[in-house]
């Protein structure tokens, strides 16, 4: 327990050529307010409600939650010391199997049938990289590539054989029979209350208002569900003696096995409750439209890898990083080019604070790019009405770029990911 403690020590957020520490929660909840206030002030500037609306952001969270749920999964392999490209082909094989097992027994059973599709996956590719040595991209890629085969294969055989009771129910080549629906639910008094006061439009106010009705109206339960496995993985990863040894299979796996962990055993438990979220991602989608349907993933798996490098690599940071995406891109679905252009002005006044921080920091040469990208960005504001359709189906992917980009030196992976590790090698 002596050596074990020793290495939590040495891997530890904040110790020597560890990176920085991550945001304490005063701050974080500072930077909520902050961002509250920003949304609020554009909002009564460019009288754009649907930023802070209800509606607009119960869409956000259901496009963040399959987004989050992949990036967990990211964190859970790669925190192990494997990398795991092949997060979108579990999602497919997660979403297949909802859609297969959903229209026959319920969406519950979906979402079960989906947590055990994506965790064959997992199984597939901690077999090939832990046991084979298979390098972790190559693995990744192909099974991507075997999970869109498999499904498309399957989907024909199963939901589009003419005469099935699969194609009698409305199932095809491309989609599912569909399912029952999981009904939303809205806490009573707290929802309404909140409503009326977000209807009054008053600064700040309103705005919160219309925010946190979000989470008490309309609210899906495996959002409540994809919440809770958020803060499990904070606490069975940071707060316990199984999650310091799995973290430390990432960080440094001889010395792990030194201790006497058996690191294979805790690199496959890793991958294959990575596979088990992603799939439940993919479950996730099919249970939101009641049905399997081809090409319904749309790439969230690697949606997912990027907000767990923006959330470097820890639960808060993915929750954050997915949510950004689906506010974008609730914001690209429902508003359309008028409301995203109103983020031309957001972001502008976002840069300039950054700015400002930088140049309090020293970074005198940062803070002039970031000042300047902030310059055009209000000059473009000003001379546009709304955005071209284009640039706003692409608003979602530019955001995380720009977020990524900003952010990149304030990362660290974790020591060992990536690396062959074969049992008894020294380091």
């Amino acid at each position: 327990m002596t050596a074990l403690t020793t290495l939590a020590e040495r891997f530890r957020p904040g110790a020597p050529g560890q990176g920085r520490r991550g945001l304490t929660y005063p701050k974080a909840l500072l930077l909520v307010a902050g961002a509250l206030f920003l949304l609020s002030v554009v909002r009564m500037i460019t009288d754009e409600n649907s930023l802070t609306a209800t509606d607009q952001w119960v869409s956000a969270m259901t496009f963040a939650v399959p987004i989050g749920l992949a990036g967990l999964g990211g964190l859970w392999a790669e925190r192990a010391g494997v990398i795991n490209i092949g997060l979108e082909g579990m999602m497919m094989l997660g979403l297949f199997a909802a859609g297969w097992i959903g229209w026959q027994h319920g969406p519950w059973a979906a979402v079960a049938a989906g947590i055990v599709g994506g965790a064959l996956g997992g199984l597939v590719h901690a077999l090939a990289t832990v046991t084979f040595g298979v390098d972790h991209i190559v693995s990744g890629v192909a099974i991507n590539i075997l999970a869109l085969g498999v499904v498309q294969f399957l989907a024909k055989q199963w939901f589009g054989n003419e005469g099935s009771a699969a194609a009698d129910a409305g199932g095809n080549d491309k989609q599912s029979p569909p399912m029952d629906r999981i009904e939303p639910f809205s806490v009573p008094g707290l929802s309404d209350w909140l409503g009326d006061l977000a209807g009054q439009r008053w600064f700040l106010i309103s705005d919160a208002a219309g925010v946190l009705r979000a989470l008490v109206h309309n609210v899906s339960w495996l959002t409540v569900v994809a919440v809770l496995l958020f803060v499990g993985t904070y606490l069975l990863l940071w707060r316990t003696s199984f999650g310091l040894r799995l973290r430390s299979c990432g960080e440094n796996p001889q010395a792990t096995e030194s201790l006497g962990v058996n690191v294979y055993l805790y690199k496959y438990v890793a991958l294959i409750v990575s596979g088990a979220l992603a799939g439940l991602g993919g479950a996730y989608l099919a249970v939101l439209i009641r049905m399997y349907q081809d090409g319904q993933t749309g790439g969230r798996g690697y949606l997912g890898l990027a907000t767990m490098i923006f959330g470097n690599w820890r639960p808060g940071g993915v929750a954050a990083g997915a949510g950004l995406f689906g506010f974008m891109d609730a914001l690209q679905t429902r508003g359309g080019g008028a409301v995203v252009h109103a983020t031309l002005l957001l972001f502008a006044l976002v840069l300039l604070g950054l700015a400002v921080w930088q140049y309090l920091r020293g970074r005198r040469v940062v803070a002039a790019a970031l000042a300047g990208t902030a310059v055009l960005l209000w000059a473009w504001y000003q001379a546009t009405d709304t955005m071209p359709l284009e640039l706003v189906t692409a608003s979602p992917y530019l955001t995380t770029l720009l977020v990524l980009t900003l952010f990149a030196q304030r990362l660290r992976t974790p020591r060992a990911v990536g690396k062959p590790y074969r049992r008894g090698q020294d380091s």
